[in-house]
């Protein structure tokens, strides 16, 4: 305060010198907010792809488990030792 009462050229100097320091400080403060709201939009960004992640994951994990065995099927079915028309080969002849 005392600097921008006085005239002599110290004072004018030591008033110069206050009010860039205050500009200064006002310019990393206003940097330090832009910082801030960068960091929170890259948080909020970032926060969707955990979950994102953990469903890949849990995607992953049911294909690497095996399938379930075939179910019977329905209907009916004959179950055959073997073909009874069938005959037998002859012996080759030497």
């Amino acid at each position: 305060m005392l600097s921008s009462v006085l005239h002599s050229p110290r004072a004018v100097q030591v008033n110069i010198a206050i009010m860039r320091a205050f500009v200064r400080l006002r310019e990393a403060l206003s940097l330090h907010k832009e910082l801030a709201h960068k960091l929170a939009k890259l948080e909020a960004k970032i926060a969707g792809h955990d979950e994102d992640i953990k469903t890949i994951f849990e995607a992953i994990r049911q294909l690497m488990t095996p399938p379930a065995p075939p179910h019977k099927e329905i209907g009916f079915h004959i179950k055959e030792d073997g073909v009874p028309y069938r005959t037998k080969r002859r012996a080759a002849r030497q």
